[in-house]
């Protein structure tokens, strides 16, 4: 019993064999309805055809073929022994039929059709007969074969559908992970920049404090400015983690202008350091100017760590529709290797957003040994507009 009920009942619905079942008995009582009222009286066993014509109905589904043939089957002996008694309508017949032409292949179909087609033109008895069932055939197979194309589109419509939120999720992760990794590269050159600095120069700060108090005052003055400078740029950048309703809008997007406290910051530190500006910079893009904004202020941040070095330049021109940025230091560089040239330079993660931060914005940024092997330099080029002429801040 428990095989049978779950025969009956599926768990997104209910089983197909239930309604099929109901069709198989409407089928049944037409068929015997048809016997009944014959003008000649029928033995048990023609009651017993006409109900086995409508018994396989139920599995109509699985097997549309077979299903037709075993309802045909007894159709024809009737038609044969007692042909009055055939239903003007053979239900069971039109269902089967039905079935083939909405569920079989391509090949059964049409060998079907073609089949029903002649018998029904040999083996009705009068003209008029024959044309009504190839009325009521051939319409049952147009009927099926127009259910058949409605299921193929709705098919091929969730198919696509299926594809496209497959590929909206995917679009949706993706966005996800790039805006994981613009954050990730933002807090890296805020915290790498600001900790470096305040490292350094709380480094210094035992041995300067005991022989020049002023300038011990002024590189702790440089440590608090450059925390609260982090401070800020961080509360910015969490803002976004926090809101998710928040856009690019409240991410940081400093300007070229504000270079020059970068530079001072650095200065700071003890290390001279030359700013170059283009002029007339109320027309360059916002992204633009942050993402050179953040790679010079990495390439400052790497020159003070790791440079060894006590003056560094950065120029930012505008040449035609080009930005281009360089930063230089006369430090200890790194040691030349055969056949590999500045853009193949690879580096650690800062080096990394420099790339990053140039290709976002379609340009591209190289690093790696200075000229003749002397010093670090970072190079990158971003697509702009017009000339303009330039500013220098010497320090």
């Amino acid at each position: 019993m428990e095989r049978v009920a779950r025969g009956w009942g599926r768990a997104d619905g209910l089983s197909p064999y239930l309604p099929d079942s109901l069709l198989a008995g409407a089928a049944a009582g037409v068929a015997v309805w048809a016997v009944y009222y014959d003008d000649t009286a029928r033995p048990w066993w023609i009651y017993l055809l006409a109900v086995v014509t409508a018994l396989p109905l139920p599995w109509r589904r699985r097997a549309p073929l077979t299903v037709l043939v075993l309802v045909l089957a007894p159709s024809l002996v009737i038609s044969v022994v007692a042909h009055s008694a055939n239903p003007q309508v053979p239900l069971s017949g039109v269902i089967s039929l039905y079935t083939v032409a909405e569920r079989s292949s391509e090949r059964v179909r049409w060998s079907v059709l073609a089949v029903a087609v002649a018998g029904n033109v040999i083996g009705t008895q009068s003209p008029n007969g024959a044309l009504f069932s190839l009325v009521t055939s051939v319409g049952t197979f147009v009927f099926g074969s127009l259910v058949r194309a409605q299921r193929q589109l709705a098919r091929v419509q969730a198919e696509r559908a299926r594809e496209a939120g497959e590929r909206a999720a995917s679009d949706a992760a993706r966005a996800v992970a790039e805006e994981r990794s613009r954050i990730a590269r933002e807090m890296h050159d805020i915290l790498a920049h600001a900790v470096s600095l305040m490292v350094i120069q709380a480094e210094a700060g035992p041995v300067v404090v005991r022989g020049d108090p002023d300038r011990a005052i002024r590189t702790f003055d440089n440590i608090a400015d450059a925390g609260r400078d982090a401070m800020v740029q961080l509360r910015r950048v969490l803002g976004v983690l926090k809101d998710p309703e928040a856009g690019r809008e409240l991410a940081p997007q400093p300007r070229l202008a504000e270079l020059a406290a970068v530079v001072e910051r650095v200065r700071g530190a003890g290390l001279r350091v030359e700013l170059e500006l283009p002029r007339g910079r109320g027309g360059l893009p916002g992204d633009v100017e942050a993402a050179v904004y953040r790679i010079v202020q990495e390439a400052l941040t790497n020159t003070v760590k790791h440079a060894g070095a006590d003056r560094a330049a950065v120029r930012v021109r505008r040449s035609g529709q080009v930005l281009e940025v360089l930063v230089s230091d006369n430090g200890r560089g790194v040691p030349p290797v055969a056949g590999r040239t500045v853009a193949g330079w690879s580096g650690g993660r800062g080096l990394v957003g420099i790339r990053e931060r140039a290709a976002a914005c379609g340009g591209r940024a190289e690093a790696g040994p200075g000229p003749e092997g002397r010093g670090f330099l970072v190079s990158a080029r971003l697509p702009l507009g017009a000339d303009t002429t330039v500013e220098r801040v010497e320090g």
